[in-house]
């Protein structure tokens, strides 16, 4: 059977093929133009490079201004073993020759050339390292490719390039006649067509290697800011760390408090309660703005803690009330000032006697009754007509009846049920500061082992916490703890000095995944630098940053970051007066 559609039309002799388009044809360009030191490929234009001198030291990612060089480059590298005996004979020969050269010239009273000595001591160390077998050698080709749409641009890209190359102390030529075979060579075809290798060992030829900048972006989390290496995003969740503790240093004006806020309003967005303690009263406009709950600490607030709560907690294998007793101490120790162990054991024996007139002991079952209050405290030291408990009670007295009788004497009036919320010790004495951030952190702390839930705990100015050694050590307990109940916590100071000037200080830091670096001052710049394990470069940054910008560690991975906020997220986390001032003029009526 025949099908139609089969049917073919029979071939009229002597009728000329017409021509067929090969790949070839489609892809290759429609013209090229090779001059003396730039090609012209269609309407772009290409200059390369080779690479005709190398530093003397380089340390790992030298290659990176390179790498992350503001423009598109064709990047092409060479690698090729030598056999080490061919390597070995020719280094001996060299080496003699240079000696010969020195000899020569202390035999004639001349000064020895400084550069010949140089390469003499790194050949013979280099000729140590290949004898043992430390080292291999290596021979390496670099090679650099500018492209741009027209020779004015390529011209002054080209410079940038030799600037940028210059900088790293690498000497660059540009391939001149041989454009084309430049071309080839940095293209991925894997030839090359110029053969201008450079000798290197094994060390040297590891730093070479391009792709070291770090990143830190995640598929989940929020954005943190800016990685200033390459310009990704710093984006992760910080609750995925072995603990979501975070530390953050930096002098007065360098953006801390922008950053942290920013922080803590992405979060928000994403579901984590934001707890905050803020001596300076800096996040007040961010809480109204979210409908947030803003606590004013004073005297004269109306709004109570009592340090006597308890958290009603039942953990097996702990005893609450004994936890409660030490962490009341340590209050105490603050609030009377330092104590002898006779003082020591009488207020223990008085606390627990205070707790047992509301009924509360040991047992679980009694621990959630109406806690005691200070003046129940006072009361009992009183009635234990020991000379030393009446002391006691006197160095007590003036938080029961003097003057700053309400501050920790009341019961708790406060509830944390608020996504959003500041504890301000602004109003507060100086000397208050520390007892109300201890009390506070304290209240936080009984609250958030008695629910399980994602929160941010913000410690602004935590240097206030790190001048004493018990508020220190809670301070340590709470940031080694806070995974256990799914808290990440914060601490941010600008007194480096007080903060790594003791193993406390120090421990909080081994104990947070999350390290930022600030603008420093030079005064504390060493101490950063050997606490963090800087490089001068790394240090270097850190002096001349701008507001805003810095370091970010994270578990082993830490870049250079610039932090960025939305023009909305810029109104609500502003504390410049400038900012301030504007926003304060926008509001009022024009006359």
């Amino acid at each position: 059977m025949k099908l139609p559609f089969l049917n073919r039309k029979p071939k009229i002799p002597n009728q000329p093929d017409s021509p067929q388009l090969t790949l070839e044809d489609i892809l290759a360009p429609s013209e090229i133009e090779v001059n003396f030191n730039s090609l012209r490929i269609g309407q772009n234009f290409y200059r390369t490079y080779f690479m005709s001198n190398y530093p003397r030291f380089i340390e790992p990612n030298w290659l990176e201004p390179l790498i992350s060089f503001d423009h598109s480059l064709s990047i092409s590298m060479f690698i090729y073993p030598s056999e080490s005996k061919g390597v070995l004979d020719d280094l001996k020969r060299k080496i003699a020759e240079m000696e010969a050269t020195i000899q020569t010239d202390i035999e004639r009273g001349r000064i020895v050339d400084p550069a010949v000595q140089v390469a003499l001591d790194d050949a013979r160390g280099l000729q140590e390292q290949l004898v043992k077998g430390a080292e291999r050698f290596f021979q390496f080709a670099l090679y650099v490719t500018v492209p741009a749409p027209n020779l004015e641009q390529l011209t002054n890209i080209s410079k940038l390039v030799e600037s940028t190359l210059g900088s790293l102390s690498i000497g660059t030529q540009p391939t001149t006649l041989q454009m084309e075979d430049g071309l080839k060579t940095s293209i991925p075809l894997g030839q090359d067509l110029l053969n201008l290798p450079h000798n290197m060992d094994t060390t040297s030829l590891a730093t070479t290697f391009p792709f070291t900048s770090s990143e830190l972006t995640a598929n989940e989390g929020i954005m943190y800011g800016i990685n200033e290496h390459n310009g990704s995003l710093i984006l992760f969740d910080r609750f995925t760390l072995e603990n979501a503790n975070s530390v953050i240093f930096a002098k007065s004006g360098a953006g801390k408090s922008y950053f942290v806020k920013l922080e803590a309003l992405r979060s928000l967005m994403f579901g984590a309660e934001i707890l905050v303690i803020d001596p300076e009263q800096e996040y007040l406009n961010l809480a109204r703005a979210v409908g947030g709950q803003y606590i004013n600490f004073s005297a004269t607030s109306p709004v109570k803690i009592n340090p006597f709560d308890m958290s009603g907690v039942i953990t097996p294998g702990e005893n609450e009330l004994g936890r409660k007793i030490l962490s009341l101490t340590t209050f105490l120790k603050l609030v009377l000032g330092s104590l002898d162990p006779t003082e020591a054991a009488i207020l223990d024996r008085a606390l627990k006697q205070t707790y047992r007139l509301r009924g509360i002991t040991d047992d679980p079952k009694t621990q959630h009754l109406t806690p005691p209050l200070m003046e129940d405290l006072y009361k009992v030291l009183i009635g234990m007509e020991e000379k030393t408990a009446v002391d006691l009670a006197s160095r007590l007295e003036r938080f029961v009846k003097g003057s700053l009788s309400g501050i920790f004497s009341s019961a708790s009036n406060i509830q944390l049920n608020n996504s959003f919320t500041v504890f301000s010790v602004r109003d507060l004495a100086d000397q208050l500061r520390p007892l109300a951030m201890y009390m506070i952190l304290e209240y936080i702390w009984t609250k958030v082992r008695s629910k399980l839930k994602k929160r941010l705990l913000i410690v602004d100015e935590a240097w206030y916490m790190m001048r004493q050694e018990d508020s220190a050590n809670f301070l340590v307990d709470m940031a080694k703890r806070a995974r256990k109940y799914y808290l990440g916590l914060t601490t941010i100071t600008q007194d480096v000095e007080d903060f790594l000037g003791t193993d406390r200080g120090k421990e909080i830091i081994s104990n947070s995944s999350i390290q930022i670096l600030l603008k420093q001052a030079p005064a504390s710049i060493e101490k950063i630098g050997q606490t963090f394990n800087l490089s001068q470069g790394e240090k270097r940054l850190l002096l001349s940053a701008g507001v805003g910008q810095g370091l970010f560690f994270a578990g082993n991975t830490h870049v250079a970051m610039s932090v960025v906020a939305s023009p909305e997220e810029h109104g609500l986390i502003t504390s410049n007066p400038q900012d301030l001032l504007a926003k304060e003029a926008e509001r009022l009526p024009n006359y």
